[in-house]
């Protein structure tokens, strides 16, 4: 679209001649007065019903305004004590219409994928809070200035392309409607903005402003959202803030008020938000109550209001004012200033901002940028979505096969899975808010389409191959029911339901979505015809077929109209057609068979329909029912009887298979003479798949199974098992790594938590299970019912032990202590009952009653029990106090009321959940009915910290009934409605939580797995997340140095520009005199020489000798091995005289541990490596564990057996955990100190008699990919793809810092300059093969700010030259600007695209004579031999293209068998100058001059060049090789020295800033060389 005839300014009314009516539409109430205020005519728009009164831009919705200004201002009035809705239709990119909706009547912000609500709160100041909602008695005229692009890239991630409509709807006052490209300041003058940095209004905009009063005192003018733009002080000083404040959403606002001489406005938060109220200190008193005040009911106008308290002895009070926390401030994960919204995948999350309630003096709210509620704890994210326990949710019929038949599609509630049939890995599409109701993959699985529950019905249609989401559009039906795609994905078909719940068929053309398209409907129609079932022609992709109740329909689609022509059925009209299929061809021919039509009924009928001819060929009637006590009927075909309902059918080129609701699936022959094979379920067949190759055949249950039929074999596996039901709770069981659930189904079903896979159920037709509990040590499952009941099972007979009736009412709390000594069961009629677990008949000790809150639903963490198992904790005896008991004793020892007032509802708070947190720690966690989640210390009751949870819209609606604490105390769990909430638990500076959506139910239970690496949730279905905790920023190693650590003799960490706070500043211990001299590694070579930055090898092979014996490396042979099974020890024995032979232990002969293994913990661990010698075995494992081991003689381990060996044979004396698996060592004759290396490159010091570790030499285990250095050149920090980025000491040579992240690989680094605002906080910006740039904090040593710019892997990135901005290039050409700070991608450059970008450079633009402005000077070069030269001021949001090189390459120009990369870098000592090497017709280095415009020198080369570096004072230029050669290049002499010392290709050459050093890099091997000055 054309966009000079809208700038300056567009006035909208005036365009589209809004008097005439023409071009636009109105409704209702609207006409032309004159308005005081402004002197002038203006529309008055006013109704009772918003929706019937209103003007309307263009005058349908098929049309389109077409305006393309960033900016849209609105001049309105809205009418007093009346609301108004005003409604915007914006076009992004991609086609997709999004309406963003401002209105008064909003209490809250909302979001959907199509829809953003803002609320708009306008307020007077003296306006009483029982009128929020309406506008004041005397509104102002306000100036809405809207910033569409940035609404819809912080709120949607989306960029803006146009305004489409605009609809503003009773009841306000509008003058105009205006839109532009620049920013205006209404309250700024022409002759203010003269001589201000500001943009006035033009004189048609501006509100009129009578001379000597001010603009604010008439006005107001709010921005939305709001950006670093701030009025300056000589102009706030002359007004006054204005009556009124103006709040929309949860965003970023801005209002234009002044600073001084101003009353402070009323703000209105509505939306997500959070009070940051800090508790006052409690007394040490056993029986607390809380209660808690509030501004309503505290103000000077009247008394406050407390809740009652149920015992007088102290009251602590909480309020809403700073000054009333006599502690400090509240932790930071209670005050939940800002969350991370996740989908279940990984990576995916959207920001949501909160702020706590402001004061009557509050100021409006900062900015996006300014906003420390940005803050979110690391690593993010901290879950990822492992995998699924579930199958179903909207319906059992959607599961698909792939086109290779490899794995199997099928939804889960909102979750996709694809599964691979062998492996048993998941996979997941996740973006859906609902249960998915329909999907369907293309022939080639190139495209799945997936549809939603829900009116109107939102659909997806993804690339299966990347997971990625390439179109969400809104389905004209309101409810989709059936989906099948064209064998070639062009053409997509639905059937369901209109708002008036009519059938309707809608064809969508997808054919160019994967090219950058949209999905286009290409025919809708409607009929009164049944659909059941609804397919697309495999010979015709314009031919359609459907059946339902009486009816079997041919469709085609031509012309761009969808017609129906019904089938001549005869006396089969009064069938229940269920299910149809198409014949295939044979060997893909498009033969005349090929057009037949396979239907299937519910009376057991298959009718196979002739589609050319329209007519039935052939009626059969299949699988008669039996009758009662009758011999079992022979599997044939007949025509008449009584028959079963066929639910599923599919046809391949030989065989039919059938699925039917007596639990059969039966494979026929395509003339059904016979069954050929068949299949019973414990369950109805609801759908049947034959997979391509036609031989496997998968099948599903409406009991949710899901399996196919292998039929070569004859064996049938189940794939998936499911609960038909919602979860109530679950239990975990930590030595056999088990899961325990109940549901709404009835039944208690036990998982494999390693396979995901079900191992026993037990199901209960009379009486529905409520709560689970493992016992601890013992194959023991609890279980209470909705009788009372409290049964006991062995999971190794699979069968009742004992069963319990102490209780009245249904069960709703089971836990075990974590000895297994004590039982605890609640019931809802409030009784208490204790158990002794000693012996597996588990007997009654105790029962209380009325103790417990009676009425109570059940819940996972109705109970609670201490680490320890000293305490007990529940709700009771009232919802509105917890008590706490001693476990053994069920004595009380504290009672706590926590029944404040909730203002939202007027009632008393009530307890929901409660949960322990660490021993260690004492803390008692309740969550409560209004969303606050307190926590207590467990013996004094005393608050130690206190939140309300942050709501979500359509996410967190009620309060939350699990709780869960991580061992560690790092994280805190929560069900939050659909969602799970992790806060980070004891950080002292951060955030709110971090929230993944998943769920299409409320999730009733969350915990953490046994062994506290994965968190699980259930609701609909049972979810298993991976914790990230160590893979985004895994700072420092077990046993070895802390994440900031520094060498031995590094000294103090700091640069010249940073001492006081740049880098941490916390040494390591040295060595002691004692141990022996470290390794002596040359950091700078000495004359002729080099020296090494050692790189450790991935895999090393030792052989350690000893007196005794020799112990050999498994590389070298299957020396050694630790079988799990029969726990066997081999060993490969050889004596130093030889003559020796393998010889088989076991474990028990040698006094091992009872678990069998050489390496005691949970999980088996592989030994890596043994040597033995004086006595002393020494054993290094995968796991990074070291341990020394005394072993008693060989003759005394022979002479004992059995436990005799135990005691006094081996013995563990010491322990050492390193940083990866051990894969060599050599230590001295009596194994007292030794040198270990590990699989992370890594050699260690091992001294057994001082019991310590100490780094000898690291270095990366692959490729190292980047060099950069601190301003001070006190460190450089290296990247490799080994996923790692760290921080040396220049000094010492010596790792101080690790950043690892984990499955992927760093490719370009760059570290912030000296100039950047904040010279103490240095950062390191990483850009990885997944496309996603991390920012790293090298004070703070943790990982800032995680983005995804790119979709392609990030090859090169570079800060600006005052740190604020960053610049990444992509291996797709990309290059993207971003602000590390926010984390926002403000543009994007391709006009590189299709060549990788190989360099980035920045400079100070130092050359004025270029004819272009900016502060900034940066090149990109790309892989196709083109250098393209920027000057750039991007605090102004300039970027100009100063030049384009490009440089011829010849088709044969190679080097070794690989392209040479094209690199250039501007000249350091002349500013004017760029140099590029790169393939071309000859090897050389190029100098271009920018001013010239030409070339100005050429530098020969011997080969082509594989790396570049330049050096500032010494005008040297460094050319590394790919045959491993280094050239030096002095360009003032024109001298040449060439050097030597790798061994592969020299890809990596980087000087230091002050050019006394060069860093070269071959492979993972980095030399360090010292230049010599003269």
């Amino acid at each position: 679209m054309a966009r000079a005839w809208q700038h300056p300014f567009l006035n909208v009314f005036r365009y589209f001649r809004v008097d005439e009516w023409k071009r636009s539409a109105k409704e209702g109430d609207v006409a032309v007065v004159t308005d005081k205020t402004l002197k002038g005519a203006v529309y008055r728009i006013r109704g009772s019903v918003s929706a019937a009164n209103y003007i309307q831009l263009p005058k349908t919705s098929t049309q389109s305004l077409g305006l393309t200004g960033r900016y849209l201002y609105v001049l309105f009035r809205p009418l007093p004590s009346k609301h108004f809705v005003i409604h915007l239709d914006v076009s992004t990119e991609d086609g997709q219409v999004i309406r963003v909706s401002f209105s008064n009547l909003f209490k809250e912000f909302k979001s959907t994928a199509t829809w953003l609500q803002f609320p708009f709160i306008l307020e007077a100041g003296t306006l009483q809070r029982g009128l929020v909602g309406l506008a004041a008695a005397g509104p102002r005229w306000t100036c809405l200035q809207l910033d569409l692009q940035d609404i819809l890239l912080v709120y949607l991630n989306r960029r803006y392309h146009h305004l489409k409509g605009i609809r503003l709807c009773a009841s306000l006052l509008v003058r105009n409607l205006y839109t532009s490209d620049l920013c205006f300041q209404p309250a700024v003058t022409g002759t203010q903005g003269t001589k201000l940095p500001l943009t006035p209004m033009p004189r048609e905009m501006a509100f009129p402003v009578p001379k000597g009063e001010s603009w604010h005192d008439r006005y107001i003018h709010v921005r939305f959202p709001s950006d670093r733009l701030k009025v300056p002080s000589e102009l706030t000083q002359e007004s006054r803030s204005p009556p009124e404040a103006v709040l929309l959403g949860p965003g970023p606002v801005a209002s234009s008020k002044a600073v001084r001489n101003s009353v402070s406005p009323v703000v209105q938060m509505l939306g997500p938000t959070a009070s940051g109220q800090a508790p006052w200190a409690p007394r040490p008193f056993r029986e607390v109550s809380l209660t808690r005040e509030h501004p309503e009911a505290s103000s000077g106008d009247g008394p406050s209001v407390k809740a009652p308290k149920p015992f007088p002895k102290v009251s602590l009070s909480r309020g809403r004012s700073e000054a009333s926390n006599t502690e400090g401030p509240l932790e930071p994960w209670a005050q939940a200033e800002a969350s991370d919204v996740h989908t279940a995948a990984a990576g995916t999350h959207v920001l949501t901002h909160e702020s706590a309630e402001m004061e009557e003096s509050a100021q409006v709210p900062v900015a996006l940028e300014d906003a420390g509620s940005c803050k979110r704890f690391l690593p993010d994210p901290v879950l990822r979505l492992k995998g699924v326990i579930g199958f179903g949710g909207h319906s059992t019929r959607q599961a698909v096969w792939t086109a290779d038949g490899a794995a199997v599609v099928y939804p889960c509630h909102s979750v996709i899975i694809v599964l691979l049939v062998d492996t048993r890995e998941q996979r997941f599409f996740l973006g859906h808010t609902d249960k998915v109701s329909a999907l369907a993959l293309d022939g080639g699985s190139s495209l799945l389409a997936s549809a939603q529950a829900g009116a109107p019905s939102m659909m997806r249609l993804w690339d299966f191959q990347t997971g990625g989401c390439l179109s969400l559009f809104r389905s004209p039906m309101h409810a989709v029911c059936s989906l099948s795609f064209a064998d070639r994905g062009a053409l997509l078909c639905g059937v369901g339901k209109d708002r008036h719940g009519r059938t309707m068929v809608v064809a969508w053309g997808t054919g160019q979505v994967g090219l950058g398209g949209k999905v286009v409907v290409l025919a809708k129609a409607l009929t009164d015809c049944d659909i059941q079932a609804f397919r697309v022609a495999c010979f015709d992709e314009t031919r359609m077929a459907s059946c339902g109740q009486g009816s079997v329909l041919l469709w085609r689609l031509r012309g761009g109209v969808l017609r129906s022509c019904p089938v001549d059925l005869g006396e089969n009209h009064v069938l229940y057609f269920t299910d149809l299929a198409f014949k295939q061809a044979q060997d893909g021919c498009q033969e005349t068979s090929a057009t037949m039509l396979f239907v299937c009924s519910r009376s057991g009928h298959v009718l196979e329909i002739d589609c050319q001819r329209v007519v039935v060929k052939c009626a059969r009637r299949l699988l008669p029912a039996r009758t009662p006590g009758g011999p079992r009927p022979q599997k044939q075909t007949f025509s008449s009887g009584p028959g079963i309902a066929i639910s599923s059918l599919s046809v391949s080129p030989a065989v039919c298979a059938v699925g039917s609701e007596d639990g059969y699936l039966r494979l026929w022959p395509l003339d059904f003479s016979s069954v050929l094979l068949e299949a019973e379920h414990e369950g109805p067949v609801s759908s049947v798949c034959v997979s391509p190759d036609g031989l496997r055949v998968l099948s599903t249950t409406s009991s949710g199974y899901l399996g196919f039929l292998d039929t070569p074999s004859r064996v049938y596996r189940v794939l998936a098992r499911s609960h038909t039901a919602p979860v109530l709770a679950l239990a975990t069981e930590q030595r056999r790594g088990q899961l325990a659930t109940v549901s709404q189904d009835r039944t208690i079903r036990i998982w494999d938590l390693a396979t995901l896979q079900q191992l026993y159920d037990f199901t209960s037709s009379e009486e529905a299970p409520c709560a689970v509990a493992f016992h601890p040590t013992r194959p023991t499952l609890f279980c209470g019912f909705s009788s009372g009941a409290v049964r006991s099972f062995s999971l190794e007979a699979a069968e009742a032990l004992v069963e319990h009736k102490c209780h009245r009412g249904a069960v709703t709390g089971l836990i075990a202590t974590p000895d297994g000594r004590l039982l605890f069961s609640a019931c809802c009629q409030g009784s208490l009952a204790q158990y002794s677990c000693a012996d597996p008949q588990c007997r009654i000790l105790r029962v209380a009653a009325d103790v417990v809150c009676p009425d109570a639903p059940a819940r996972p963490s109705a109970l609670a029990v201490s680490g320890d198992g000293c305490l007990l904790a529940f709700v009771g005896p009232s919802r509105h106090t917890v008590t706490v008991m001693g476990s053994a004793s069920l004595d009380e020892l504290l009672r706590v009321g926590v029944g404040t007032l909730d203002p939202a509802s007027g009632r008393l708070d009530s307890a929901v959940a409660v949960c322990f947190g660490p021993v260690a720690l004492g803390h008692l966690l309740v969550s409560t009915s209004s969303n606050r989640v307190v926590v207590l210390d467990a013996a004094s009751g005393h608050i130690v910290r206190e939140s309300t949870v942050f709501q979500l819209p359509g996410v967190h609606p009620g309060p939350c009934p699990s709780l869960a604490v991580s061992e560690d105390a790092c994280f805190l769990l929560m069900a939050a409605g659909r969602a799970v909430k992790v806060w980070d638990y004891v950080t002292k500076a951060s955030p709110g939580p971090q929230v993944y959506i998943g769920h299409s139910e409320p999730v009733q239970a969350v915990t953490f797995s046994p062994d506290q690496h994965q968190v699980l949730s259930a609701g609909d279905a049972i979810f298993l997340w991976d914790i990230l905790a160590t893979t985004e920023s895994e700072q420092s190693f077990p046993g070895g140095p802390p994440a900031c650590e520094a060498g031995p003799g590094t000294g103090q960490l700091e640069d010249a520009e940073s001492r006081a706070g740049g880098l941490p500043q916390e040494p390591v211990p040295k060595p002691s005199p004692a141990s022996p001299p470290r390794l002596d590694i040359c950091a700078r070579p000495p004359k002729g020489g080099d020296g090494h930055l050692p790189a450790y090898p991935q895999r090393q092979t030792a052989a350690a000798a000893s007196e005794g014996c020799r112990w050999l490396q498994r590389e070298r042979a299957v020396q050694h091995g630790l079988e799990a099974g029969h726990r066997l020890l081999c060993l490969h024995m050889w004596p130093p005289g030889g003559g020796g032979r393998p010889a088989l232990w076991r474990p028990a002969a040698l006094a091992w541990p009872p678990c069998g293994d050489l390496h005691a913990g949970p999980q088996p661990q592989c030994p890596g490596l043994l040597l033995f010698s004086s006595f002393r075995l020494v054993s290094g494992c995968n796991t990074g564990r070291l341990r020394l081991w005394a072993v008693g003689a060989v003759s005394d381990l022979r002479r004992r057996k059995g436990s005799g060996a135990r005691s006094s044979s081996v013995l563990m004396e010491r322990e050492l955990v390193l940083d990866g698996a051990v894969v060599s060592a050599s230590f001295d004759d009596s194994v007292d100190m030794g040198i270990v290396g590990t699989t992370a490159g890594t050699l260690w010091f091992v001294s057994w008699a001082e019991g310590t570790s100490t780094r000898l030499i690291s270095g990366h285990r692959s490729k190292v990919n980047e060099v950069v250095f601190s301003p001070g050149e006190s460190h450089c920090a290296t990247c490799s793809e080994d996923g790692s980025v760290r921080v040396w000491s220049l000094a010492s040579m010596e790792l101080v810092i690790q950043f690892q992240v984990l499955n992927q690989s760093c490719l370009c680094l760059a570290w912030s300059p000296p100039c950047c605002g904040r010279p103490k906080q240095q950062r390191l910006a990483a850009g990885y093969g997944d496309g996603s740039l991390r920012i790293f904090s090298v004070s703070r040593t943790a990982m800032e700010l995680k983005m995804h710019p790119h979709t392609a892997a990030l090859t090169a990135v570079a800060f600006s030259t005052d740190g604020q901005t960053v610049l990444s290039g992509d291996k797709d050409g990309l290059v993207a600007v971003s602000h590390p700070c926010t984390g926002m991608t403000f543009r994007v450059l391709s006009d590189h695209q299709s060549a990788p970008i190989s360099t980035i450079d920045v400079t100070r633009k130092e050359c004025g004579d270029l004819g272009v402005e900016g502060t900034d000077l940066w090149l990109a070069a790309s892989g196709d031999q083109r250098v393209s030269v920027w000057a750039s001021n991007w605090l102004r949001n300039r970027c100009e293209l100063v030049d384009w090189l490009s440089f011829p390459t010849p088709a044969a120009t190679e080097t070794q068998g690989q392209l040479p990369p094209s690199l250039a870098a501007f000249c350091p000592w002349d500013g004017a100058l760029l140099m590029y090497v790169g393939p071309g017709v000859y090897k050389e280095v190029i100098i271009y001059n920018l001013c010239q415009k030409q070339v100005v020198e050429k530098i020969p080369l011997p080969f082509f060049a594989m790396s570049l570096s330049l050096s500032l004072g010494t005008r040297l230029l460094a050319i590394g090789f790919a045959e491993c050669m280094l050239r030096l290049v002095d360009c003032a002499t024109g001298t040449t020295q060439d050097f030597a010392g790798h061994d592969n290709a020299v890809h990596l050459c980087r000087f230091t800033p002050s050019a006394r050093l060069l860093f070269t890099a071959a492979c993972n091997e980095i030399l360090v060389w010292e230049v010599a000055s003269g």
